[in-house]
């Protein structure tokens, strides 16, 4: 670059101190704004108006006022100002919060993301995740959503699908609820109520085949959808069969037992979808790195406690910013 092109700028720590003393007509709320003294204002408009070779304020007993030169500069630099100031706040990330849109299913939603997302927004304080919960599949076309929890064969031609955990179904009960109806045996669950999601009719079909009960669910308590179910459980209201996943925090509580630790795995999965054609936002790659994390780690605990290791075995991941 030649000395002839290059841009004839007075010092900009000056120029801040006059524009924001010709905006307020005031030494002392331009040093309030900039965060340092009048003594320090007064000296930077000095400095400026040596270099221009001209004064820019006439200082009065009332304060100062801008001179004919003064007016000229400010009318050209204010606008300038603005225009700097939105240029940047445009580029920005200071203080930015990247949305992430998630939606999931009631029960998952409800049961196994709200109470972990704190842990999230610990490990990721710029995301903020907006979770909403819906029986239906999002429909991306018209759902202002980056990403949602489908459960399936993961098999969706239009989604990219990350897999995040196989669907496995256990019973679940309150123990009063169990030590009350001496539950021993499946069989047993033929004379109390069984408690079913009209969201999954075929969840507790499929867990009897799978333990060969030799029974059919006669005696049934019908709810909306599974989180109702397991309410409905940890009242005592009969027995729910819930995804092992849903109820791992209910079930360490002491609000829900497991009466026989028979797990079915329906062949379905949950999945983390998007759509094909979308390239993933970092925010939402960070989401899917932290949710795999997460069951990871209650995976390995699960089956640390069934081998009687302690929680001290078991290595959660630390995933910072």
């Amino acid at each position: 670059m030649t000395n002839s092109s290059r841009r004839a700028l007075p010092p900009m720590n000056p120029l801040k101190a006059f524009e924001a003393a010709a905006r307020h007509e005031s030494l002392t709320e331009a040093a309030d704004e900039l965060n340092v003294s009048q003594v320090a204002v007064s000296r930077q408009v000095r400095v400026l108006e040596d270099f221009l070779e001209v004064t820019l304020f006439r200082r009065q007993s009332r304060g100062i006022e801008l001179t004919r030169e003064g007016k000229a500069l400010y009318n050209g630099i204010g606008k300038a100002f603005e225009q700097i100031e939105t240029a940047t706040r445009h580029v920005s990330r200071r203080g930015q919060r990247n949305i992430l849109a998630i939606q999931s299913y009631v029960p998952l939603s409800h049961r196994w993301l709200m109470p972990r997302l704190h842990a999230f927004h610990a490990a990721h304080p710029r995301i903020e995740v907006r979770l909403s919960s819906s029986p239906l599949p999002a429909d991306f076309a018209t759902d202002n959503m980056d990403a949602a929890i489908r459960g399936g064969g993961g098999n969706w031609p239009e989604l990219h699908a990350e897999k995040l955990a196989d669907m496995e179904l256990v019973p679940v009960c309150s123990p009063a609820f169990m030590a009350e109806n001496d539950l021993r045996d499946v069989k047993d669950l033929a004379r109390v109520k069984l408690l079913h999601s009209m969201a999954r009719p075929d969840d507790w079909r499929k867990w009897l085949d799978s333990a060969q009960a030799g029974f059919e669910p006669r005696n049934r308590l019908l709810f909306e959808n599974s989180s109702l179910a397991y309410e409905g459980a940890m009242m005592g209201l009969g027995v729910a069969v819930a995804n092992r996943h849903f109820v791992q925090g209910q079930i360490k509580g002491g609000l829900l037992v497991i009466p026989f630790d028979h797990g079915c795995r329906t062949g379905e999965s949950y999945y983390l979808t998007w759509p094909r054609e979308r390239t993933p936002s970092q925010p939402l790659l960070k989401f899917l790195d932290w949710i795999l994390a997460q069951i990871a780690a209650e995976t390995a605990a699960a089956e640390a406690a069934a081998q009687g290791k302690t929680a001290l075995d078991v290595v959660v991941p630390d995933q910072p910013e």
